[in-house]
């Protein structure tokens, strides 16, 4: 019995014919019919590592809930209890067929171009020296002098001593 190796929503599955297969939850709508990538497919003891002509056909069956998941976080002697849980989204999809392309056609035998009649050659004229073209840049102006404000000697205040006061 044939089997293949594939990949769906980041995960691989074996399967074969008639197969039906739980798993993470696909963008496809119920009933309808997609093909996942091949990895592996083995058939008579032979094995093809991403085989080319190989199709697995797979049909989304349902969109399910998984079985509940149940958690819980407990602190001993505070009262801290907390509970919390989940239902992961999976699909049941049933693999309808695992086929093998047939083998390609043997091309037909191509037809020998006949060879152009030979032609002249006739000699190109030497190349002349290119002269180099002289750049023309545009002259810069002058920055244009900017007025500068006089600035305010800024007044420090005076420290005061913190030397104590003798008497006191």
């Amino acid at each position: 019995m044939a089997y293949a190796i594939i990949r769906l929503a980041g995960k691989q599955y074996r399967v074969q014919e008639g197969d039906r297969i739980l798993v993470d939850r696909l963008g496809e709508e119920e009933g309808k019919t997609f093909h996942p990538d091949v990895l592996l497919f083995a058939d008579d003891g032979k094995a093809q590592f991403a085989p080319k002509g190989v199709q697995v056909t797979a049909r989304v069956v349902e969109h399910t809930l998984g079985d509940k998941v149940r958690i819980g976080k407990y602190r001993p002697k505070t009262g801290y209890r907390r509970h919390t849980g989940y239902r992961s989204k999976q699909s049941a999809v049933e693999i309808e067929s695992i086929k093998k392309a047939a083998a390609a056609r043997k091309a037909a035998p191509k037809t020998v171009a006949k060879p152009k009649a030979e032609t002249t050659a006739k000699p190109k004229a030497a190349a002349k020296p290119k002269t180099a073209a002289k750049k023309t840049t545009a002259a810069k102006k002058p920055a244009a002098a900017k007025a500068k404000a006089p600035t305010a000697a800024k007044k420090t205040p005076a420290k005061r001593s913190t030397a104590k006061k003798e008497g006191s």
